[in-house]
Parts: structure tokens; sequence; C-alpha cells
């Protein structure tokens, strides 16, 4: 089944994602959301929850017990979606075994807000015939 194209996203859009990120991996939740609209929508792994508070938001960036540092952002047409490498952050939670590993995002941003974020699974790389990787 074909993939949707993806191109590399724009970097408006990058920046906020980096910067929601940087802020979280550094322990800095009041940084972190404010990167987020009121109302925005988040899943991680779950049914999707509308947040509506500042404080909505401060809770869900709290619960993430991960950094991350973005290793990629491609735009699909409707999201674009970031790939991060885990890290400890410093607050309440451990990453553990998570620290190294790889996880998705897929963000919806407008205004230079988080307007979605939703945890997606990154697809594994497909081989060929020839034993490469696409």
């Amino acid at each position: 089944m074909p993939t949707p194209e993806r191109k590399p996203a724009a970097g408006a859009d990058v920046a906020v994602i980096r910067g929601w990120a940087d802020a979280l991996r550094a322990g800095r939740i009041e940084r972190a959301v404010r990167y987020f609209a009121i109302p925005s929508v988040v899943s991680n792994g779950t049914a999707p929850i509308r947040l509506t508070s500042r404080a909505d938001v401060r809770f869900f960036n709290r619960t993430l017990p991960c950094g991350a540092k973005v290793v990629r952002a491609e735009d699909t047409g409707a999201f674009v979606v970031a790939t991060f490498r885990l890290t400890e952050r410093p607050g309440p939670g451990r990453c553990g075994s998570g620290v190294g590993g790889r996880a998705s995002t897929a963000f919806l941003i407008r205004h230079q807000r988080i307007v979605q974020w939703r945890r997606v699974v990154e697809p594994e790389p497909v081989a060929t015939p020839s034993g490469e990787e696409n």
C-alpha cells in the first residue's frame, strides 16, 4: 500500500515543535505550555482529549515522562510528523528504558501554536528485494 508523500516541514512549524521539545527537555514546563493553543487536542495512545485551559495543558506536559530531541520533521499534507529521540528530563517521572528510543508525534500547528498533538506509530522501513531499506 502506498504511503503518503512526505516533504520537509516548514521552518516555522519546526521552530514551534523544536521550541516545545527543548523547553520540555529542560524541565521548563511553563515555557512548554506556551507553545499550545487553547483549546487544543492531545492523544498519547488514548482517545483524543480536549485541553481547554492552561492548567489542562500544564498537566498534560507534566505527565510526559521523557524529554525529546527533534530528529526529523516531515509535512504529510495535513500534519507535521516529528520524530524524536527520547531523553531524560528534570521533573517527576523517569523515561528509564525509553532513553535513546524514538517516538513520533503528529502536530497541527496554527498561528505558531500547537492545536493538535497526536502520538503516532512510526512506520518500519520497508526492505527492498536487494535487502536495502526504503
